[in-house]
């Protein structure tokens, strides 16, 4: 079994020890699977969502390069070896003979230890590496919130479709029985042709609406499958109460804004404090680097391969190395001032930031309102639409009102109803959308 099956297992035992909500639950799903809630579905999009695996992937990869960055305050030690063999040695006349200067086969071994004592290099690393190590969690975060939102927003997509499939199967029902008594009063010469054949239009025009819901449910559920990181080879279930989605649609609409509490404004602070530290940085291009070395040499000679390793001459020293850098033709004063602009630059998008937050705060807001109000009127519509279509039933089935005012009137019942499911979920897609301009998703 895949580790992505394993951990389902473990998000469907979980659901059997939280507290059963008061609300009845409705499942969706071929029964093969148990059934997962809107809070089971973000737990596991939030361990298998490929979004997620690559941020915290990406978080591991910057814990690595800190630690290889910080690596250089340790001794570098290393050690090499070298081999030569002189096809022709140096000769010099010295005192009327030829004299011939080194051995036919040279050899040796380096042990080399490096220690770094003052390198602005190093400092910068050692100083950064805790916005550094925030910028990757934020990162991390940022793809949580924006998995919470995209997984919440087709979860509800795909429950209010089976809603209307629910709308439109009743619709089916009662078309059907309109269809077959239109047909039984055609036949016993009550009523013209006309009556059941409107019926029969309206029967197939439902018949098309329920195939084209069914349809768009698979599409749905592929979706929110890609983003959960589900197994394609199994059906995913869905547990919900629609009275509980109605009571999640409502929220405080007189919370302030705080643009701390955004996970955009957080990134641009740490972005800020690391502009000012390579300021710093750049800086320090004054100040000389300084390390210690340490050495020790295994030198071989001789003009006989076979007898190279019989003696050695060693050589061992210890010292400091001071690098001090004078004149760069004004490369120094360059960088610091490109550093300082880069920091003006970070502080004017953070300025925009602001201003961007509150507009995108203002936008939720307003459409937040806007479709609560409409969903209500909507709603309200739905239940006049339900009264007028009994009514006119009612005298249709007296003989007071003639079909077509019946087809009027279900036709108007069902677009209510539809648009009733349609308003719910831009209400409640308005609300996520809300809560993430207020900083709420990922805060709680």
């Amino acid at each position: 079994m895949r580790m992505s099956n394993y951990v389902l297992l473990w998000v469907l035992a979980g659901s059997f020890f939280l507290p059963h909500a008061v609300f009845s639950q409705d499942v969706m799903g071929d029964g093969s699977q148990p059934a997962l809630t809107l809070e089971q579905c973000i737990q596991y999009a939030l361990k298998n969502g490929p979004n997620m695996q690559q941020a915290l992937l990406d978080q591991e990869i910057g814990d690595r390069e800190i630690k290889s960055s910080l690596s250089g305050w340790f001794p570098q030690i290393s050690a090499s070896a070298s081999g030569t063999r002189n096809i022709k040695l140096q000769q010099q006349p010295i005192g009327g003979e030829l004299i011939t200067f080194g051995q036919r086969y040279n050899s040796g071994i380096q042990f080399q230890v490096d220690q770094n004592l003052v390198n602005r290099d190093q400092i910068f690393a050692g100083r950064t590496s805790k916005y550094v190590k925030d910028q990757y969690e934020q990162n991390a975060k940022n793809t949580e919130i924006a998995t919470v939102v995209d997984v919440s927003k087709a979860y509800y997509d795909i429950l209010l479709t089976y809603e209307q499939l629910k709308i439109l199967k009743e619709n089916l029902v009662r078309q059907q029985k309109q269809y077959n008594d239109a047909r039984s009063r055609f036949e016993s010469g009550l009523v013209d042709k006309t009556d059941y054949q409107r019926a029969l239009i309206t029967l197939s025009n439902v018949k098309s609406d329920q195939k084209r819901a069914q349809e768009s449910v698979q599409a749905k559920k592929a979706y929110l499958k890609q983003l959960m990181g589900y197994p394609l080879d199994l059906d995913i279930a869905l547990s919900y109460s629609y009275e509980k989605m109605q009571q999640e649609a409502l929220m405080d609409t007189t919370q302030n804004l705080l643009p701390e509490n955004r996970i955009e404004y957080q990134q641009i602070m740490t972005e800020e404090n690391l502009a000012q530290m390579n300021t710093g940085y750049q800086k320090w291009a004054y100040l000389p680097t300084l390390s210690a070395n340490y050495n020790y040499n295994w030198l071989y000679f001789n003009n006989s391969f076979s007898q190279l390793y019989d003696q050695s001459y060693p050589t061992s020293a210890i010292g400091l190395t001071l690098s001090l850098p004078i004149f760069q033709g004004g490369k120094r004063h360059q960088d610091i001032r490109i550093a300082e602009l880069q920091q003006e630059k970070v502080f004017v998008e953070k300025t925009n930031l602001e201003k961007q937050i509150n507009t995108e705060y203002q936008t939720a807001l307003s459409t937040y309102k806007s479709n609560l109000y409409e969903w209500r009127t909507i709603k309200t519509n739905m239940d006049l639409a339900q009264e007028v279509y009994d009514i006119i039933k009612l005298q249709y089935d007296e003989g007071i009102k003639a079909y077509v005012e019946l087809i009027v009137a279900e036709t108007e019942l069902r677009t209510a109803q539809l648009n009733h499911y349609n308003a719910m979920f831009n209400l409640l897609s308005s609300k996520i959308d809300l809560d993430r301009a207020l900083g709420n998703i990922g805060n709680n």
